[in-house]
C-alpha cells in the first residue's frame, strides 16, 4: 500500500512540474508575442533612421553645406537688375559660394524665393550654408543698385522733385528743376525741340512740364538728375503713339496743345469725367471763350482752393485762363495717358449739345455739374459756392 501511495505521489509531483513548465512556457510565449513586433519595428526604425541620416548627411554635405566651414572671409557678391535666378545661381557657383547652382535654383523655386531675390551688393562667406545665402539674398539688406520712383498722374515737376529728395533719390531738387525749366539738355527729343523752337519756352515755368510720362520706373541709385529725366522722357512718345498724333493733326492741334489740354483735364476731373470736361474745353475754344479754368490759377499760386477770389483771377500770367484766351502757355502738370486720350476724343454728345460750363458739386465727392447756358451755370454756382468756401476754411485756407 505504501508503494502504491508513493507512486501516486510521484505521479502528482511529476504532473505538477510538467504543468508549471507548460505554464511558464506559455507565459514567456505570450510576452514574446507582444514584444516581438515592437522589437522588429524598433530595429527597422533604427536601420531606416540610420540610412536616412546617412542619406541626409550625404545630401547636405554634397549640396547644402558650406563650401568651406573654415573660411569666414567676406566676399562681395553683386546682383544686377534684370538678372535671372539661373544667372544668379551660376554666379554663386562660379564664386565658389555654393556647391550646386541647380540645387540652389530648385530650392529657391520650391521655397518661393525665386521672385524675392533683390538687386544689390551682398557680403557673403564660404562658411555660410546654401539656405543662409538664399535667405540673405531675399532679405534685401544688400546695398541696392536700383530703386523705384513713381510719377503720379497730375503731379507737377516741382512736386515730383520734392518727392525724389524726400525718398533719397536726389540730394536736392535744384539741378533737377533747372534741367526741367530750360529743357536745353534734351533737344534730342523731337517734342522737346519743338517746344524750344516754337513753344515760347522762356514764358513757361518749366519747359518739361507735361512731358514727363507718369509711371513707375526703375533707376540706378547713382542716377543723375539728367538720367532720371531721360528715363521719363523716353516714355512720353509711348504715351502719345502715332495714332494719337494723327488724331491731333485732324483736330488742328499740336502735341504740345494736346498735352496742355490734357493737363487741365487731369486736374479738373476724375477719370469718369475726363471726356466731358474735354468737351466743354473744346466747345469754349471753338466759341472763342476764355477757358476760365481754376486749376490754371492753382498752378500759378501753388495753392489749391475751391473758391477763387478776384485777386486770384487777376494774377498776370500766361497760365491764367481767366485773363488770356485759349490754352495756357504750357501744361500745368504731367497728365496720364487717359487724360491725353480724353483731350483727343471729347464726349461727342456734349460736343453736339454745346455744353460750355461745369463746376464742382460737394467738394468731397469730386463730382461735377455740367451746364449748357450761363444762367444754368450761375444757378449751380449759387448752390455749391457756400460748400466750396466751407471746405477751404476747414483746410485752413482763407480768402
Amino acid at each position: 500500500m505504501k508503494g502504491l501511495a508513493l507512486k501516486e505521489e510521484r505521479r502528482i509531483t511529476y504532473r505538477t512540474m510538467r504543468d508549471e513548465r507548460e505554464y511558464g512556457f506559455f507565459w514567456y510565449s505570450g510576452l514574446w508575442h507582444v514584444l516581438r513586433p515592437l522589437l522588429v519595428a524598433l530595429t527597422v526604425a533604427v536601420i531606416v533612421g540610420g540610412i536616412g541620416y546617412t542619406v541626409y548627411d550625404k545630401v547636405y554635405g554634397s549640396f547644402f553645406a558650406p563650401v568651406d566651414t573654415n573660411d569666414s572671409a567676406e566676399i562681395s557678391f553683386e546682383i544686377s537688375s534684370g538678372q535671372s535666378l539661373n544667372r544668379v545661381a551660376g554666379n554663386l557657383e562660379e564664386a565658389d559660394l555654393i556647391r550646386s547652382k541647380s540645387v540652389f535654383k530648385y530650392y529657391c523655386d520650391f521655397a518661393g524665393m525665386a521672385q524675392k531675390i533683390q538687386v544689390g551688393t551682398y557680403a557673403l562667406r564660404k562658411d555660410m550654408s546654401m539656405t543662409e545665402i538664399a535667405e540673405k539674398l531675399t532679405s534685401g539688406d544688400g546695398n541696392p543698385l536700383v530703386r523705384n520712383i513713381t510719377l503720379i498722374p497730375g503731379e507737377t515737376v516741382e512736386a515730383f522733385a520734392a518727392k525724389l529728395v524726400k525718398d533719397g533719390t536726389l540730394e536736392d531738387a535744384a539741378s533737377f528743376l533747372e534741367l526741367c525749366r530750360t529743357g536745353e539738355a534734351f533737344k534730342d527729343y523731337y517734342y522737346v525741340a519743338d517746344v524750344l523752337t516754337s513753344g515760347r519756352p522762356k514764358e513757361r515755368k518749366y519747359v518739361l512740364e507735361g512731358y514727363l510720362a507718369p509711371n513707375t520706373y526703375e533707376v540706378y541709385t547713382s542716377a543723375t538728375p539728367e538720367e532720371i529725366i531721360r528715363k521719363l522722357l523716353s516714355q512720353t512718345e509711348a504715351a502719345f503713339p502715332a495714332e494719337e498724333q494723327e488724331r491731333a493733326q485732324s483736330l488742328g492741334m499740336t502735341m504740345d496743345q494736346v498735352l496742355t489740354m490734357a493737363s487741365l483735364i487731369e486736374k479738373e476731373a476724375g477719370e469718369s469725367d475726363f471726356a466731358r470736361v474735354s468737351a466743354v474745353f473744346h466747345n469754349r475754344l471753338k466759341a472763342k471763350m476764355k477757358l476760365e479754368s481754376d486749376v490754371t490759377i492753382h498752378y500759378i499760386t501753388g495753392v489749391r482752393k475751391m473758391a477763387l477770389t478776384n485777386q486770384d483771377i487777376k494774377k498776370d500770367s500766361l497760365y491764367n485762363t481767366y485773363l488770356y484766351s485759349g490754352l495756357p502757355v504750357g501744361p500745368i502738370c504731367n497728365p496720364s495717358a487717359k487724360a491725353i486720350r480724353a483731350a483727343l476724343y471729347p464726349d461727342e454728345a456734349m460736343i453736339a449739345e454745346n455744353y460750355l460750363f461745369f463746376c464742382a458739386k460737394e467738394p468731397e465727392s469730386g463730382e461735377l455739374y455740367f451746364s449748357r447756358t450761363l444762367a444754368e451755370h450761375e444757378r449751380a454756382v449759387a448752390v455749391y459756392a457756400p460748400l466750396w468756401k466751407a471746405y477751404d476754411q476747414s483746410r485752413g485756407i482763407q480768402e
